[in-house]
């Protein structure tokens, strides 16, 4: 082996953190509507602050407005968590074009450089 090599590692994406600051929808295939808020944020999905927990592991429609840009996109429901009020539940996106992906990226680097929320990069 040798001993200069290096591991390459893919740089974690900007993770902002909104406190619940952007309204979200969820829409299930059933097409019930669930509101919720977006606390966390990055490109690859976020963290939704809800009042009730959804199933693990379901697909859903996520719904939000970041900036000027509004986002509509398939997700894929991760382990609940609760919380003092509701529970906080992480998604991951399944289907996101690289047109929205890109959209996305430069709204949160908007928030990063001028927001009052409070963002992570690892």
């Amino acid at each position: 082996m040798p001993g200069n090599s290096q591991v390459s590692r893919r740089q974690r994406s900007t993770r902002v953190k909104l406190r619940g600051a952007i309204p979200a929808q969820v829409l299930l295939e059933s097409g019930r509507e669930i509101q919720a808020r977006l606390n966390q944020l990055s490109e690859n999905g976020g963290l939704l602050s809800l009042e009730n927990p959804l199933d693990e592991g379901i697909q859903v429609a996520t719904l939000f407005k970041v900036g000027a840009t509004s986002f509509r996109c398939r997700s894929k429901m991760m382990f609940p968590m609760w919380a003092t009020r509701g529970c906080l539940q992480p998604f991951r996106f399944v289907e996101l074009s690289d047109e929205n992906r890109a959209g996305l990226s430069l709204e949160l680097e908007n928030l990063v450089q001028g927001g009052p929320v409070e963002a992570q990069t690892e």
